[in-house]
């Protein structure tokens, strides 16, 4: 059994630090200053900065960015960085990101302001990617480190990062490797300085040496502090994935607006139904519309009893629900061609309370334009008049209740609101079809249905279907018409390899095609070693994104090689490898996915149109957002709302979404103590810290910010 680690949350006075309040107040009488919870963000234009940006964007958290490139830029000055409202002291922002921990030329009048600021409210700053050097706590590298390329390397949390805000990581930290011949991190591996009030909190071994340096550390002084990042990255990287949230839980101090979880869930399509199997002679899959060879004769994959036992087995050792989205044609056309009999239907429908079940439509029909398929690829069929020829309502309408009365006479516990239709269709399929059936939003509303699956690589973005809201899918590359290794590797090679290798050529058509392969990949091998890995990649790094979107796979991937685990496993073996215990998965099913992504939506625009006001004075947090904008917030354990616990618990924290009926909400913090002093050397005679002198000594290389990769 894992261990379960300490909370993430920092202790008392450090929460009391990271929200800005004062350690002495300038008048004793003077009320506590309001600190907004809103962070500043400065960006240079790189990586790093646009990769907290992102973290911050997708919890929900606000944020103003403010781009040093731009001419037209506000300055920072103490004007804007503090004033007051009420008769109360205001400070802006509850925390401070630069690109590195002086981005200002010398003697800058900026960086001495956001060092008074940060000093004054004790607000803390994050250096999103800096040198090692004695300015940010740290020894140069030539001083016993290392400057260079971090691929592959296997980082590690520190007691203090296990106790402070990485507390949720429960293993080392991998930094990706996906190349031989690119370039992916670069790092500056350092100890700390002498004197230095420096605590790491991510280190790696430095080579050549029995030491470790920092690449995550605090650094403490001038009565300020700084969380020093010394390894470059972009949002899309593994190992930034695994260290944001702790990024934002050190800046914040556990108090903030937004929240965020890592979700995973996966729809299988065509249950009951059987899917056609590709053909590695004629290159396309018999039965597909667009595979016309005289040959092609359809050999259907279907599942098996012993693949629904499997099913289960799987489920309950995982702890983890598969969605099944099912046709019942597909059963009725099995029992109509055997006497009646279908062992696999009778199995299913025996284990049908293991599964989540959604209506994938009786026949699994197109349901979109009448399909003219005498051309290849197909086309749209037409009217005399030119116009498009539509399935009708009454058909589409069918499709839909049809199989959910099949389902309900099978006793199947599903949910009359959602709904996948066979391919997506309906929905408009580029670029034959370039709009929605008309007559499916009708079809919707007929039947209750208020949650539309949609194919993510087509829209990623949620909308409206008349009375129903999208939830887009992640499709994973593992094919409907596949279930064997062998058949999933054939295809795979003619998709993405070149002509002259015998393949497709549509990575020769489509250059910036990414998953094009150099040569074909080994039948036997091809599977086990390129793509599990890849596609275990792709998915995991959705779930550590804070992406509640499902993905979706075919009921032929659970059957004969049930080539579908493999990558499920990765995922959920390298997730439970990295994350404590209060970090679990959460698998949800497709309408609180829907439910998820659609306040979600409308918290942003909230944000974006200024429409919530947040802050912190003391004890006390307050949000006041508009009437019927749900607001998420992530909170300390023991944080409580009129008198009741606040939130769910979290890798350590309290957050969750709470509606908003037009009043402000009002959160209660833990009770605080004043923050610990922070080291360092004295301020200015006038009170503010002196700005940091990002003069580099003769005979140091000057730091390089190296692409990042990945």
């Amino acid at each position: 059994m894992k261990r379960t680690l300490r909370t993430t949350l920092l202790t008392t006075g450090a929460l009391i630090a990271a929200l800005g309040v004062p350690a002495t107040p300038a008048h004793a009488d003077a009320p506590e200053p309001r600190i907004d919870l809103r962070v500043l963000v400065v960006s240079d234009g790189g990586p790093a900065t646009d990769a907290i940006a992102a973290e911050l964007d997708a919890a929900g958290t606000p944020y103003t960015e403010i781009d040093l490139t731009r001419s037209d830029r506000p300055v920072i000055d103490a004007g804007y960085l503090a004033d007051t409202v009420d008769g109360r002291e205001r400070a802006r922002f509850q925390a401070v990101v630069l690109p590195n921990d002086n981005p200002f030329p010398a003697n800058s009048p900026e960086m001495t302001a956001l060092a008074a600021y940060e000093k004054a409210y004790d607000i803390p700053q994050v250096d999103a990617y800096t040198y090692a050097r004695p300015e940010a706590g740290l020894q140069y590298p030539i001083h016993g480190g290392y400057s260079g390329s971090v691929d592959g390397v296997r980082a590690r949390v520190t007691d203090a990062g296990r106790s402070g805000p990485f507390g949720y990581l429960d293993g080392p930290v991998p930094f990706e490797d996906n190349s031989p011949t690119v370039g992916e991190s670069y790092a500056y591996l350092s100890t700390p300085a002498a004197g230095a009030d420096f605590t790491p909190y991510v280190e790696a071994a430095i080579p050549g040496t029995a030491k470790r340096g920092s690449l995550v550390g605090e650094y403490r002084h001038d009565g300020r502090r700084e969380l020093v990042v010394t390894f470059v990255y972009n949002r899309h990287q593994q190992q930034f994935r695994l260290l944001a949230r702790g990024i934002v839980e050190w800046m914040t101090g556990g108090v903030r607006l937004g929240a965020s979880r890592n979700y995973f869930a996966v729809h299988v399509d065509d249950v009951f139904a059987a899917d056609d199997r590709w053909n590695s002679t004629l290159d396309c899959t018999p039965g597909d519309v667009d595979c016309t060879d005289p040959n092609a004769t359809p050999d259907p994959i279907r599942m098996t009893p012993r693949d629904v036992d499997h099913a289960v087995a799987w489920q309950r050792e995982r702890d983890f629900t598969l969605d099944f989205a099912y046709n019942g044609a597909g059963s009725a056309d099995h029992r109509q061609d055997n006497d009646g009999a279908d062992p696999l239907a009778d199995r299913l429908i025996a284990e049908r309370d293991e599964f989540r079940w959604i209506n994938h439509t009786y026949t699994h029909a197109f349901l979109g334009c009448e399909q003219d398929t005498t051309v290849v690829p197909w086309r749209c069929a037409t009217n005399a008049d030119g116009t498009t020829k539509w399935v009708s309502r009454e058909d589409v309408s069918d499709e839909i209740a049809a199989n959910r009365a099949w389902g309900r006479r099978a006793g199947l516990p599903q949910d009359d609101s959602e709904l996948v239709t066979g391919e997506h269709s309906g929905l408009r399929v580029l670029p034959q079809q370039t709009a929605d059936n008309p007559n499916l939003a009708l079809a919707l509303a007929d039947n209750g249905v208020t949650w539309l699956a949609s194919d993510n690589s087509r829209e990623p973005d949620q909308r409206r279907v008349g009375p129903a809201t999208s939830v887009p899918r992640y499709p994973v590359n593992v094919f409907y018409n596949a279930g064997r290794a062998a058949d999933q590797v054939d295809e795979y090679n003619w998709i993405y390899t070149a002509r002259a290798q015998g393949g497709s050529g549509i990575c020769e058509d489509n250059p910036a095609t990414t998953t094009c392969l150099p040569a074909p990949l080994d039948p036997a091998t091809g599977y086990q070693e390129h793509i599990v890995p890849v596609e275990r990649q792709i998915a995991l790094g959705h779930v550590l994104a804070n992406d509640p979107k499902p993905h979706f796979i075919h009921q032929s991937n659970l059957a004969e090689d049930r080539i579908a685990y493999p990558v499920l496993d990765g995922v959920l073996d390298g997730y439970a490898a990295l994350f404590a215990e209060n970090t679990p998965v959460v698998n949800l099913r497709m309408k609180d996915i829907g439910r998820e992504l659609q306040r979600r939506a409308a918290w942003r625009d909230a944000v974006r149109d200024g429409r919530v006001t947040a802050y912190r004075v003391g004890d006390t947090v307050t949000v006041e957002s508009p009437d019927g904008v749900a607001v998420p917030a992530t909170m300390p354990d023991g944080t409580t709302r009129a008198g009741a616990a606040f939130g769910e618990a979290y890798a350590g924290e309290r957050s969750g979404w709470t509606a908003s009926a037009g009043a402000p909400l009002t959160l209660t913090l833990p009770a605080s103590a004043a923050p610990a002093a922070a080291g360092g050397t004295t301020a200015d005679a006038d009170g503010s810290a002196p700005a940091p002198d990002t003069r580099v000594p003769e005979g140091v290389a000057e730091p390089v910010t190296p692409r990042a990769g990945g």
